[in-house]
């Protein structure tokens, strides 16, 4: 599979994307990427592979190859790796901590992870740590008397919409050599480059916004060195436990990610619309949104995020419990199911799955419909 955008011909992500790295069906000339179903792949008379590189359809496939290629520019990265779901990839990372390691996790992060994290732990006998790591100087002295072997933060963090300083979270981790990890999904590549600033390994639930379309499992996970011993550890598990993509869930990320510029432009600038109208609307308590001026942490969201916010946000409305619930009933554009990042917009009452949550707090992502609409929806949601 032909891709002539190499370093020497750096793209922009809109042509990045848009062209899948100037990907082309050798065969055909086709400017759709094929997908080749093949498990397995065949050897001449002595036994060497007519095709190089081409051995078992595991890791030997040229769309896994393509959308890691893709996302891997994006990210600045030096290598990266796909994985079948998001938490495929989390857990790979995870997995290299030794028995008897520590691991410190950002708290108030997204539920399936921590839930994971904390049980994956108690099996391996690793010592947890959790802690809100907006904070940034709390954050930088747990890393400095924990002594972590592994750094995992969310930001901005789903569903409360807290940002974490990488910069000065890198700098902490390496002088106390840990390894940072950034789960960077709901900014996309579009909106921020975790290794730009500082991070060592940056994950996506490439399920979201990356695909954008609700139709695809998939994680990604791109390194700043692959020369780190962590990287030949998460290569070696992924291959050898078999967490991969298949070649048509891959061709459906691909054909997803190339509008990638254009949905995140289009929702964070819907977004940003709609978190202005919810300031402002008398039956809204607090938004949390970190494009708003209001935000806390506004001035560290414009230094690691870039022409955009995203599309996720949280708002908080008043009332007692079931307000929320009210609320979201009455919604007819915004659909009520769990995820984020598609073309089309979601609202979820987060207490509903996760009890810990504050019960007023509604979840939504801002989809690639009329704004005005969305907040006429809204609107008579919240009377």
């Amino acid at each position: 599979m032909k891709a002539p955008h190499g370093k020497n011909h750096p793209a922009t992500l809109a042509t990045l994307f848009a062209q899948a790295d100037g990907a082309i069906d050798p065969q055909t000339g086709g400017v759709v990427p094929p997908i080749q179903p093949s498990s397995t792949f065949v050897r001449d008379e002595d036994y060497q592979p007519i095709s190089d590189g081409h051995l078992y359809g595991r890791d030997d496939n040229d769309l896994l190859r393509l959308g890691e290629q893709i996302l891997t520019k994006a990210e600045h990265g030096e290598d990266g790796l796909l994985f079948p779901s998001g938490m495929a990839a989390t857990a790979a990372v995870m997995r290299t901590v030794r028995t008897g390691g520590k691991i410190l996790l950002q708290s108030g992060i997204y539920w399936g992870t921590t839930k994971w994290v904390r049980e994956f732990c108690q099996r391996r006998d690793i010592e947890l740590q959790e802690i809100d790591s907006s904070i940034t100087d709390a954050h930088c002295d747990a890393i400095e008397k924990f002594a972590p072997d592994l750094v995992f933060i969310e930001t901005p963090s789903n569903p409360w919409l807290k940002l974490v300083d990488i910069q000065a979270a890198s700098q902490a981790c390496q002088k106390n050599s840990a390894i940072l990890v950034v789960d960077s999904t709901a900014a996309t590549p579009v909106l921020s480059n975790p290794l730009d600033h500082g991070a060592d390994i940056v994950m996506h639930s490439a399920t979201k916004a990356i695909n954008g379309h609700s139709d695809v499992l998939a994680g990604f996970l791109a390194v700043k060195d692959a020369g780190i011993p962590i990287w030949d550890a998460i290569k070696t598990d992924r291959h050898d436990a078999g967490a991969l993509l298949g070649s048509f869930e891959a061709w459906l990320l691909i054909r997803g990610m190339r509008t990638l510029p254009l949905r995140v432009e289009r929702m964070s600038e819907s977004a940003a619309k709609i978190a202005e109208f919810l300031a402002q609307n008398g039956e809204v308590k607090e938004v949390l949104y970190p494009g708003l001026p209001t935000h806390s942490q506004f001035k560290l969201a414009k230094e690691q995020m870039k022409g955009g916010f995203g599309s996720l946000m949280s708002f908080l409305v008043k009332g007692d419990s079931s307000r929320s619930l009210e609320v979201c009933g009455k919604l007819e554009l915004f659909k009520r199911a769990t995820s984020l990042g598609g073309v089309e917009s979601l609202v979820e009452r987060r207490h509903s799955i996760e009890e810990a949550v504050d019960p007023n707090l509604i979840r939504i992502s801002v989809g690639i419909e009329n704004a005005d609409e969305l907040i006429a929806d809204l609107t008579q949601a919240l009377k």
